[in-house]
């Protein structure tokens, strides 16, 4: 591997902007993808369901994530698993960045 390898912060990596939800892919491979948000105070990601198991790992800021109904507050450095064909949504609290992780098997 003959690649120059780059360092980075994930938190910013990625700004807020006013009124939206921001998404930034950082992999992406049929396997699985990492993908980085950043949502303001109030927006939300409707309840969805996905085929796939998802890592959520909240990097700064506050999110109400529901899954099968329950509500659960994560903070900075919270994290939480949502299974597989599980309804899940996601709501601000206050502006938030989260790292999403999905692995497909």
């Amino acid at each position: 591997m003959n690649k120059t390898l780059k360092v980075e912060n994930l938190g910013q990596m990625i700004n807020y902007q006013d009124g939206s939800v921001v998404s930034k892919i950082l992999i992406g491979k049929k396997n699985g993808t990492v993908t980085l948000f950043s949502f303001d105070e109030g927006q939300v990601l409707s309840e969805h369901t996905a085929p796939f198991d998802a890592m959520v790992e909240i990097l700064d800021g506050k999110a109400l994530i529901t899954v099968s109904g329950i509500e659960y507050i994560l903070e900075k450095g919270d994290m939480l698993i949502m299974p597989a064909d599980e309804p899940h949504a996601l709501k601000a609290e206050e502006r938030f960045k989260m790292l999403l992780t999905m692995i497909k098997s």
